[in-house]
């Protein structure tokens, strides 16, 4: 089912390739400006150019997240070229430091968690105002691995896909009483270059093999579930779980009617268990 965002821009990190590619893709399809984001040029216009050919309208922005004043210059550029932003996906991600932190590169981890986490913080700021001024908009803040739970050889990538996770909730409730909410999506294992690097790197091979058992017993997401999710969350058909975490690997008509439940029994967020809230 096709759902009607024409008259909406959209803008998506890190959609050079993989699921920021297919996010893009889909909001384009449905009828989204799309403003494609990402550090290599070569790859957001490619990604430009499928957008094209398909009819749709999209501009590429090369970017470094992590560069504040850059983003603000960016989105700025974005609001001139194709308008007010109503979508913003922070799918960017890093994931390259792998092992105990003893053997980790510390560079390396600290880059995993400043791409992800900063990056998202950079651009939530400068979008976030523009929204409220207008009383409307969305941001999905992509989670993953080690979000809800332990990840002891990807510490890095987990220590800041909770923080992206518990960012997300508190910008929620900072803002959703001017009518701009956010969400986390978890696109499940979907197979990416990231995930090529866990496989085939020495590193990876070494401290995470259960990636490849888990591609071998056929866990592999198609990217198309998270960006139909997301096209769907763009629409506002999920704005009862604004604050909370969304699934690649939900059936949405199963989820709409579960909208109530989860809401009444505070799902879907990090929490202390019961018995440990009552204790603080």
């Amino acid at each position: 089912m096709r759902t009607d965002l024409k008259g909406t821009v959209a803008v998506v990190t890190g959609a050079g390739r993989g699921i920021g590619r297919e996010i893009a893709l889909h909001q384009a399809r449905n009828g989204a400006k799309v403003a494609v984001l990402a550090r290599t040029a070569s790859e957001i216009d490619e990604t430009v150019a499928l957008i094209g050919k398909e009819g749709g309208g999209a501009i590429s922005f090369p970017v470094d997240l992590v560069d504040r004043r850059a983003v603000e210059q960016v989105f700025d550029r974005v609001a001139s070229e194709l308008g007010s932003i109503d979508l913003l996906v922070n799918n960017h991600g890093s994931f390259r430091a792998f092992g105990p932190i003893w053997e980790c590169d510390p560079e390396v981890w600290w880059q995993d968690v400043e791409i992800n986490l900063r990056g998202t913080f950079n651009t939530s700021r400068v979008a976030a105002p523009a929204m409220l001024a207008r009383g409307h908009g969305r941001i999905v803040n992509l989670v993953g691995g080690g979000t809800g739970n332990s990840f002891p050889h990807g510490s890095g990538y987990a220590s800041s896909k909770a923080a992206i996770m518990r960012f997300t909730e508190c910008l929620n409730d900072t803002t959703k009483k001017r009518g701009v909410l956010a969400f986390a999506v978890d696109p499940g294992l979907v197979r990416t270059a990231m995930t090529e690097l866990q496989l085939y790197s020495e590193a990876g091979k070494t401290h995470m093999p259960n990636i490849q058992d888990l591609f071998d017993n056929g866990v592999n997401i198609p990217p198309s579930r998270a960006a139909a999710l997301i096209v769907d969350v763009a629409s506002g058909r999920f704005d009862p779980l604004a604050g909370r975490l969304l699934r690649g690997v939900d059936d949405r008509e199963l989820l709409e009617q579960e909208m109530k439940e989860i809401v009444a029994q505070d799902g879907r967020a990090l929490r202390f268990s019961g018995l440990e809230q009552q204790k603080l």
